[in-house]
């Protein structure tokens, strides 16, 4: 495990949602969120969050105003410079990414090419 250096943005409202899941989730204090990209989605990776106990082996450990977020070293080169945010819309509610390394994505908007 080692101390942050990609730079990786979560908004408050993003985190507020976190941290719902996670008290909903009784996490424990090791608790954080899992942001990873993963080979695959429509247009060659896709973006997976999830809530775990604890950082793995070769994790970069991100705090958020006491919400730990876990970066695998794979993610980490993908995740620079990201936004993670939650919206509220009429069209529906959800986690949007925004990526300025992208350079093309889909309309789903959890996938993307770089």
């Amino acid at each position: 495990m080692s101390t942050s250096t990609v730079t990786l943005r979560l908004t408050e409202s993003a985190i507020r949602e976190v941290r719902g899941f996670m008290e909903a989730e009784n996490a424990g204090a090791e608790a954080g969120l899992r942001i990873r990209v993963v080979p695959g989605g429509c247009s060659g990776f896709s973006y997976s969050m999830q809530i775990e106990d604890g950082p793995r082996q070769g994790d970069e450990i991100i705090d958020h105003e006491g919400l730990r977020v876990f970066v695998d070293m794979f993610s980490r080169q993908y995740l620079e410079g990201v936004e993670v945010d939650y919206v509220n819309s009429v069209m529906g509610s959800g986690f949007t990414f925004s990526n300025p390394n992208a350079t093309g994505s889909c309309g789903c908007g959890s996938s993307f090419t770089v």
